[in-house]
């Protein structure tokens, strides 16, 4: 595949990539709308036309100019990157990469806004820091949820060729398949990325730990695990009681109340793709990760880049324990629940 090349303009705040595209080969054609948002965007972002100007050298009106400009944003004929003037490296965001010496991002917010409006702006930047982990060739593995699933929403197109997006852990419970809401989440992963989708199709949990041992050891489950043993890269958030947009795990009927009970009694602060740990992230002794089906924490540390999103302070538990057990290599957060983060006492 023959990538063409790109034209980058630079300015005191930040950089602006125009790319025409990638070609499959000399005879792939350009449809009419692609031809139109790459011409628009660099009249509007090389050239500093307004957008009536290139209305009428378009010949079409000043909201299809505008139109055009959001299309090539979201197909990534266009990309942004924004950079402060002068020291490049936030103090909050500085001080807590010396803290975890991980890599982070702090999404700017402010006391007036709900969580779920928090929740969208923490998937939308997200979802550029995941453009720039993901790559051709890659294996990734995704954690279903409540802020995946914002973030699936949210992702940015990226055309790669060779990549797998696979499912870390089964959705089914007594009430519902799951296959649906996984299943929607991993193919706008696999439409953003152009990549393979591989399904998980077995329960959360299982009834007992010995079905789980008998299915890991049949040929279609241990096919996928193969696929997961594979992964450059893990996505997920952290399951949390206390969050104020619950986690999916506590709220669409995986857990009994006995269960939910019996993790709190056991210390248990948050969750990984269904496998639980306690404050000093560990899963070990936990019963009922004898028969989750997300990977074991210590499978989960083995995988080089490791992308944890997290919005809200009602996940700032589970986020200390996580960071205590090494789980996270690159880490998205609100500001307010980085402030906390930084100054409040574990």
């Amino acid at each position: 595949m023959k990538q063409h090349p790109s034209t980058d303009v630079s300015t005191p705040t930040g950089a602006i990539n125009v790319h025409p595209g990638i070609s499959h080969g000399p005879a792939t054609p350009v449809v009419p709308r692609e031809r139109d948002a790459l011409r628009a965007a660099q009249l509007y972002y090389l050239q500093d036309l307004t957008m009536e100007k290139i209305a009428n050298e378009l010949r079409v009106s000043r909201s299809t100019v505008s139109r055009l400009l959001a299309h090539a944003r979201r197909t990534g004929l266009v990309n942004i990157e924004i950079n402060a003037v002068g020291d490049k490296t936030p103090v909050l965001v500085r001080e807590l990469e010396r803290t975890y010496g991980i890599q982070i991002v702090v999404v700017p917010t402010d006391g007036s806004l709900g969580e779920r409006e928090i929740l969208d702006r923490v998937a939308s930047h997200a979802a550029h820091a995941l453009t720039s982990l993901i790559s051709s060739g890659m294996t990734v593995g995704v954690a279903w949820g409540s802020t995946v699933q914002a973030l699936s929403n949210a992702l940015n197109r990226k055309p790669t060729h060779d990549t797998v997006i696979v499912q870390l852990n089964g959705a089914a419970n007594p009430q519902t398949t799951g296959l649906t809401y996984a299943s929607d989440i991993l193919q706008r992963f696999g439409a953003a990325f152009t990549a393979r989708v591989e399904q998980f199709p077995v329960p959360a949990f299982f009834d007992r730990a010995s079905t789980r041992e008998a299915m890991w050891r049949e040929g279609s489950v241990q096919r996928v695990l193969n696929i997961q043993e594979r992964m450059g890269l893990a996505v997920f958030s952290l399951g949390a009681t206390a969050s104020a947009v619950p986690s999916q795990v506590h709220r669409g009927g995986y857990l009994t109340p006995e269960e939910d009970q019996a993790l709190r009694d056991r210390g248990v602060v948050g969750d990984v793709a269904t496998m639980f740990f306690d404050a000093n992230g560990n899963d070990e002794g936990i019963e009922i990760n004898e028969r989750a089906t997300g990977p074991t924490l210590e499978s989960l540390r083995r995988v080089p880049r490791r992308l944890c999103i997290v919005s809200g302070r009602g996940k700032l538990t589970a986020l200390r324990a996580a960071l205590a057990g090494g789980l996270i290599t690159d880490l998205v957060l609100d500001e307010g629940t980085a402030l906390e983060l930084l100054n409040s006492p574990a």
